[in-house]
């Protein structure tokens, strides 16, 4: 029973997403005014906005002008419905299950505002870190390289909070730093720009929310995807070599994975290895 509760407020929070990503690369209001039809701005009634429901039942068309709906607003929707529900599945419903539901959000509506628009809005990333700085405070990060460091140091004994700090920040500084790096080296090879500053403020996002540890695996694990899959479409569409991939995409999956089986993964390597 509260598998369907959670399932139904992912789908709510889902067409709230779909707004973001609709407008925000717009620089419009998320609050106001109400949904309306992209096409004729129409106002869409409460009936016709209920989520997946309303789509299916219209036949994904506006009821006034009858212009086709893009589909993604559906699946949008049942994305982020599936992520709740998987979520509750791993994590139960506790503090972890809202730190990994909140990164998720924000983690989709990057991936989808990116792959569209070659965009990563400031209002998503920034908010974004805020929220993962204040979730540190609550879930403690437990990634071990603050504790290290303050060792290092000679600080024996540190309060939770504050280790779950300083692997907050040494996340978002890892994480933004080491692409900020990758992209000013392969601007000077290259002659040519490899990735925007979002992708970097979507690292220092990411590393808030996961630490160091996972920031670095999520970088690892969207370069590789990235490529190996960029390689693939590019050889298949026939585009050029100079195509333009959305690098903020792929991260945003990788952090996802990073959120949820990243210390397995971890483990795994450090086992393989040891």
């Amino acid at each position: 029973m509260i598998g369907a509760f959670v399932f139904l407020y992912g789908l709510v929070v889902g067409s709230f997403l779909n707004v973001c990503i609709h407008r925000l690369p717009r620089h419009e209001s998320v609050v106001k005014p109400r949904s309306r039809c992209p096409q004729c701005s129409q106002p869409i009634a409460a009936y016709d906005n209920i989520p997946l429901v309303s789509y299916l039942l219209l036949r994904g068309r506006c009821r006034h002008c009858q212009a086709r709906i893009s589909p993604l607003y559906f699946f949008v929707e049942l994305a982020t419905g599936l992520l709740a529900l998987f979520l509750y599945s791993v994590f139960g419903l506790t503090g972890s299950f809202a730190k990994a539901a909140t990164l998720g959000a924000a983690l989709l509506v990057l991936t989808v505002t990116d792959w569209r628009e070659r965009l990563l809005p400031d209002r998503v990333t920034f908010p974004g870190m805020a929220l993962g700085l204040v979730f540190s405070q609550i879930i403690p990060v437990e990634d071990g390289m603050g504790l290290f460091l303050t060792r290092l140091f000679g600080l024996d004994a540190i309060p939770v909070r504050l280790d779950s700090l300083f692997d907050s920040l040494l996340g978002a500084l890892l994480g933004a730093g080491l692409l900020y790096l990758l992209g000013e080296a392969y601007f000077r090879l290259r002659g040519r720009e490899g990735m925007g500053f979002g992708d970097v403020k979507m690292m220092a996002m990411v590393g808030f929310f996961l630490g160091p540890k996972l920031a670095l695996l999520t970088i690892f694990l969207g370069a590789t995807t990235g490529s190996v899959l960029g390689l693939l479409f590019i050889a298949a569409s026939g585009k050029s070599s100079a195509y333009e991939l959305p690098f903020g995409s792929f991260l945003g999956v990788a952090a996802m994975v990073a959120a949820v089986w990243g210390r397995t993964i971890l483990q795994w390597y450090l086992g393989y290895f040891g």
